[in-house]
């Protein structure tokens, strides 16, 4: 099989396409002929490794202490076609379309890849395509954790900070589903884009203070990029700050606030379960989220240009890899 492979930690650059043996599922395994797969900001923090510093060394120990084990393949979130299952799998079979979250194997840059079924693996939404399906998982599972934390209730006014990102996008149409208002922060290009998917109100994070729109009843920053104390000014009374990318210093600084005023800072890391993968594609076969696919689409062979492009910062949504054989 085609994957693209890295060998040492470093710049886009390090990518290399090579051919592999395709993996054989374990018992407990089903091998997953890829049909699109997303390049994230994840994976070039990876790549590069410039990881918080609470995960350096557990996600070292992960990928390899000095350099990526050989032939490590990147990806975190698939979509494809179950190709074979291991003998203990009874819940998909072969020919089932799906997607999923590839977790510590990652894997994603690849035509196959074998994924234990305790993994966040569900069946595709029908009327999704392979990329927007692709795009579902952690973007979808992160806006659902946080947003879930806020207990938000209908009528609130809600800022998404990052709001045209592949976690915004989902965060936006998931506040709206709760019944929210909704104030979206991103750049002026993306403006129309955020409304069409249910922002009521954009603000420029370039030209526009959301101070002005201020008391929020929650603030979401996707990204880890809002002004923290700006953030924590702007809330009501007893609003909750949600902080999806904190840094070191603000993690502590989010704990004082949280002990010490009304408002409420929350700063975790969201998991990827089977059963909110399953929620997410309710909602999607409903008619109720969507996933937004960039217009710069990238095969296996343009992997360096795929994370030079996200890495860039002006992606709409999310980034794909579709593969030739679709």
């Amino acid at each position: 099989m085609k994957a693209v492979v890295w060998n040492k930690y470093g710049p886009p650059e390090v990518l290399q396409l090579k051919e592999l043996p395709k993996p054989k599922p374990k018992k407990n395994e089903v091998l997953i002929r890829i049909y699109a797969a997303t390049i994230n900001t994840g994976d070039c923090e990876i790549r590069r490794f410039q990881i918080i510093i609470i995960f350096w060394l557990f996600l070292r120990i992960v990928t390899g202490l000095f350099k990526p084990r050989k032939n490590s393949i990147l990806g975190q979130e698939v979509a494809g076609v179950i190709e074979a299952v291991g003998d203990q799998v009874t819940q998909f079979k072969p020919g089932d379309k799906v997607m999923g979250v590839t977790g510590f194997v990652f894997g994603g840059y690849a035509e196959y890849v074998s994924l234990p079924v305790k993994y966040a693996i569900s069946h595709k939404p029908k009327n999704f395509t392979w990329e927007q399906a692709a795009a579902l998982p952690i973007g979808g599972a992160n806006a659902l954790h946080f947003l879930r934390k806020a207990k938000i209730q209908a009528g609130q006014k809600v800022l998404i900070y990052g709001s045209s990102g592949s976690i915004g996008t989902v965060a936006v149409q998931l506040a709206k589903y709760y019944g929210a208002e909704v104030f979206a922060v991103c750049s002026e290009e993306k403006f129309a884009m955020v409304k069409r998917i249910g922002a009521d109100h954009t603000i420029s994070y370039r030209t526009q203070n959301f101070a002005d729109f201020a008391p929020f009843d929650v603030i979401f920053d996707t990204i880890g990029k809002s002004p923290f104390l700006n953030c924590v000014h702007a809330l009501h009374k007893h609003g909750i700050y949600l902080h999806a990318n904190p840094r070191m210093s603000e993690i502590f600084r989010a704990l004082w606030i949280s002990a010490t005023s009304s408002k409420k800072i929350m700063i975790q890391f969201a998991s990827h379960t089977i059963e909110d993968l399953n929620f997410l594609k309710e909602l999607a076969e409903a008619g109720h989220i969507t996933t937004v696919i960039d217009n710069h689409r990238f095969t296996l062979d343009q992997a360096v240009h795929a994370h030079e492009y996200v890495e860039h910062g002006h992606k709409f949504g999310n980034v794909v890899f579709t593969m030739s054989h679709i």
